[in-house]
């Protein structure tokens, strides 16, 4: 983790170097800047390949082989269904800025709203901290055979999630009428963020715990079903109550925000129902005979 966190560290001083080139001096405009946050990515890939092959990883990098393509369509699934599982709640509240382009007074309106989902995106970099977490920590717990332990990991991570998305929801709630200023002194889209606060600081509360619950079904293997569940809650249920409210009972922006965080709900208290309900030792023994399974097949590989 030190080595991700020096390496993320130096590509963002770089980032900020290169941005203030390209943006300021340079004034290559907003394609120049989606190509420097682009650099910044591939920055932070070449660093941790540069670090994992060059010695880093004496003990789990032995270099190219043939073991890398065993199992590698089991990855693949988990991969793809991970992939759309983040997709779709990364894109959802993302929307929100696209709609927004529709409303009256459109440029003050886009960048309040701007401006809520950048500080729903920093507060998000915890949660999503936390799912990354959970989901290693569940997964090496069952795939040790621990049950007790990988019960008690999401446990802790989803109360220790609550208490931080508590602690913002009360940031937003008493600091909000200066969230904007950070960004803008532009006094409409104050005006409009706002109006606007309880409803991010309750997607904020939301989205600080429902990460973990992904993280939980992530460690779990359940990565498809979290897909479907996400699918379902997010663009048949909060879409559609966003719809009702936002245009046929006509609250506006106001009104298509509250009905998506209903999507949010739903999905929350369903991958909390499913947590609950998880039988933990049926868990450990299936990750237990899946990692046999995974080790035969290696060295099934390495003897032919």
């Amino acid at each position: 983790m030190a080595v991700i966190a020096w390496v993320s560290g130096g590509a963002l001083v770089l980032h900020l170097v290169i941005t203030l080139v390209f943006v300021y001096k340079l004034r290559v405009g907003i394609v120049g800047t989606a190509l420097t946050i682009d650099f910044s990515w591939w920055v932070s890939v070449m660093g941790l390949f540069g670090y994992t092959v060059c010695g880093g990883c004496p003990l789990t990098w032995a270099g190219f082989s043939t073991q890398a393509f065993v199992g590698i369509w089991d990855f693949f699934k988990l991969s793809v269904a991970s992939g759309v599982m983040l997709l779709v709640e990364n894109f959802y509240y993302r929307v929100l800025i696209i709609v927004s382009g529709m409303a009256g007074n459109a440029e003050a309106t886009v960048d309040a709203l701007s401006v809520c989902i950048t500080i729903y995106a920093w507060e998000s970099m915890i949660p999503l901290g936390f799912f990354a977490a959970t989901g290693v920590r569940v997964a090496n717990e069952l795939g040790a055979g621990n049950a007790k332990g990988a019960k008690f990991a999401a446990t802790v991570a989803v109360l220790t999630s609550i208490v931080v998305g508590l602690f913002f929801w009360l940031v937003i709630m008493v600091f909000h009428d200066y969230l904007a200023m950070i960004f803008t002194s532009s006094t409409s889209v104050i005006s409009i963020v706002d109006e606007l606060y309880v409803l991010l600081a309750f997607t904020i509360f939301l989205v600080s715990v429902q990460p973990v619950l992904s993280g939980v079904a992530v460690g779990c293997g359940w990565q498809a079903l979290a897909a479907f569940i996400n699918l379902g809650s997010y663009y048949l249920i909060g879409f559609s109550l966003g719809f009702v409210c936002g245009w046929l009972l006509d609250f506006g922006i106001k009104g298509l925000w509250a009905g998506m965080i209903s999507g949010t709900v739903v999905q929350t208290l369903i991958l909390a129902i499913i947590t609950i309900r998880c039988e933990w030792e049926k868990e450990a023994q299936k990750a237990c005979i899946r990692m046999a399974n995974q080790a035969n097949n290696s060295l099934n590989t390495v003897n032919a």
